[in-house]
This record gives C-alpha cells, structure tokens and sequence, in this order.
C-alpha cells in the first residue's frame, strides 16, 4: 500500500496584508495539488483586491502592490468562497492538505469568510473533515533538537526542496507539500504506519506542546508576546474585525 507522503496531496497557502490573522487581509493565494510523486502539479490560485491599503512592508515581501491588486483583484466575497469550496472538495476526496503554519493561513480564512460571507471555515467540513499536513508542525516534532531557524525557506534547504519564487502563494504551496514528502521518507518509521487522519489528530497535541514551550521562553526572556496554542485554526475572538 502507498504511504500517505507518497500519494495525493493537496496544499494551500496565501500571501497577505500583514500577519495579524484578526485584522490583514488575503491578497492573494493557491491551492496546488500533486497525485504522486514527480507527476505535473495542478495549481488554481486567487488575486484578491482586499479593499483595504497594502503596507509597504507586505508589498516588500510579495510584491504586490495597491496598484496591481485594485486592477487585477477580484473583491473578496465570492475568492472566499471558492477557495473554502476549493479546499472542502479534496476534504471529501480524501486528500491531505498541506499547510505550512496552518494555524496563521487557515485562520485568516476563516476571519475573511466571516467578514464577507457572515460563515465560518469550519462549516465547510461538516460532513468530511480537513486532514491537515503542517510541515513547520511536523518537523519540530520529529527533529526537535535540530538548531536553527524552521521558515519554509529553512525547511527547504534542509529538506533538499527546490523553492522558486518564495512568498508566491504558488510557489510555497508546492515547496511545502514538497517538504511533508521528504518529512515522510526522512521519519518513514515513525510515520508510515499513521494515516493522515492520525497524523492530524497527533499534530493537535504536538504544536501545543511547541506552544507552550516557545510561550515559556518568551517568559523568561521578558516578552509580553502570546502564543495560541490551538492547532490547526485559532478559535474566533469576542471581538475579531
């Protein structure tokens, strides 16, 4: 039998306005899909004119400017919805789906389907849930002694993963699912036996671990800042924008 990390995938991946998933906004994003190993990926992506400035600082990033998103963006309503109906079709196919930090793409969606389609991303996998792979999740578990820095562009000189174009919603999808294959041979004994519903539900517990750690080290260090330790969606704020 195919292990999961040698079969389908899907992966999803967004570039955006910023990184506070309560108040930026998607200005772009893909979802690329790969049967097998080695064989054409299929990609669908989303140019978003989010209704609000870009800052300089996220155009610096993804190059995307105000310019460019207000003549070739579609209004955020309907890509919302395609893109949440995108990725509850391969739900209900079977398909794992890729997401590198899933907690910050998947979230962002979320907010976004909440502020222009008054619904929810959770609502979509009712009937078959999402199987989500999340390398940076993934990889700290599995080599969590390894030093350094666990960004996708980390991940993939590591991992031996080509990355042309980074921070193109396209281009770091498919560098992700990429990863979690070499994730899967590298750690074969450890993760061949799961599938990827285990894998996923293994994950929950797994990045709320890392979160509390990384949360006692801002302590230490005298940093106010937060870690969420919910896995692979942040659950809805009283007063989200």
């Amino acid at each position: 039998m195919t292990c999961w990390y040698e079969g389908p995938l899907a992966a999803f991946d967004t570039e955006t306005t910023g990184v506070d998933v309560e108040t930026d906004r998607i200005v772009s994003a893909a979802v690329v899909v790969q049967d097998a190993p080695g064989t054409r990926p299929r990609v669908r992506r989303w140019t978003v004119n989010p209704g609000v400035p870009v800052p300089e600082g996220a155009t610096a990033v993804h190059g995307l400017t105000d310019e460019h998103l207000q003549r070739n963006g579609r209004w955020p309503a309907p890509v919302m919805y395609e893109i949440a109906e995108e990725l509850a079709e391969h739900a209900a196919l079977g398909r794992p789906l890729v997401v590198m930090n899933a907690p910050f793409d998947l979230t962002l969606l979320d907010r976004e389907l909440r502020r222009h389609r008054a619904s929810s991303l959770d609502r979509w996998f009712e009937a078959s849930p999402l199987r989500v792979l999340d390398p940076r999740v993934l990889d700290k578990h599995l080599d969590r002694y390894r030093k350094g820095r666990r960004t996708l562009t980390d991940l993939c000189a590591h991992y031996q993963v080509t990355l042309d174009g980074a921070h193109d919603a396209g281009a770091d999808a498919l560098a992700a699912l990429e990863v979690v294959r070499a994730l899967g041979r590298r750690f074969a004994t450890r993760l061949e036996r799961l599938t990827p519903t285990e894998v996923h539900a293994l994950q929950v517990g797994w990045h709320a671990a890392q979160a509390r750690g990384l949360q006692a080290w801002f302590a230490r260090s005298g940093s106010p800042e937060e870690v969420d330790p919910a896995w692979p969606l942040r659950p809805e704020l009283p007063a989200a924008a």
